[in-house]
């Protein structure tokens, strides 16, 4: 784990000093993103915003660096969240699946202006132990963003999220969240 932990920070401290201007991070090197994110009962990539559940992203910090993909202006990023349930709804005990989860990703910005980006990602990682809805402890995360940096240190950012064990288990019925970040560029 030590070794895999160091040949990423490496590999994103390399990507780093190549990168210049972008639009998640204006002219800054560093970005930390606090993300809160509320859960919906939906098994589609981008879950229509119904059946709303007592199941968060509590929260989700995430640290970044610039990088390109293919051209794009890029941010390569490690995660830390703990999905939060309370109670049960649509047959779910949402209290069973608070977990920790630990991943990497990359967000791309598709399009993008000055102060402003639309962006998707994905991301792989794991959750601290399997469960009845995902099945497995491995992750896979896919992620639509858009968001404003107000100023060169402070973003917003919007997003949905959706995490599923890429059908490497029997069970796959995947957490999908809506969410709000605050980002911190330095």
């Amino acid at each position: 784990m030590k070794k895999i932990a160091l040949v990423l920070v490496l590999l994103f401290a390399a990507n780093a000093a190549n990168a210049e201007w972008n639009p998640f991070f204006g002219n800054a090197q560093n970005q930390i993103v606090v993300n809160v994110g509320q859960g919906v009962n939906s098994g589609f990539l981008i879950p229509p915003p119904s059946q709303f559940v007592p199941f968060y992203m509590l929260p989700n910090i995430q640290y970044s660096q610039p990088t390109t993909f293919f051209g794009m202006p890029a941010r390569q990023s490690l995660n830390f969240g703990e999905t939060v349930g309370m109670g049960k709804k649509y047959g779910w005990d949402w209290i069973s699946l608070s977990i920790p989860m630990l991943w990497a990703s990359g967000d791309v910005a598709l399009l993008h202006g000055e102060n402003w980006y639309y962006a998707t990602g994905v991301g792989v990682g794991f959750q601290a132990k399997e469960n009845d809805r995902l099945g497995a402890k491995l992750v896979f995360q896919f992620k639509i963003s858009g968001g404003y940096r107000f100023n060169e240190r402070w973003g917003g950012e919007i997003f949905v999220q959706h995490f599923s064990n890429g059908n490497t288990a029997e069970e796959n019925h995947s957490y999908a969240f809506y969410g709000l970040g605050v980002s911190y560029n330095f």
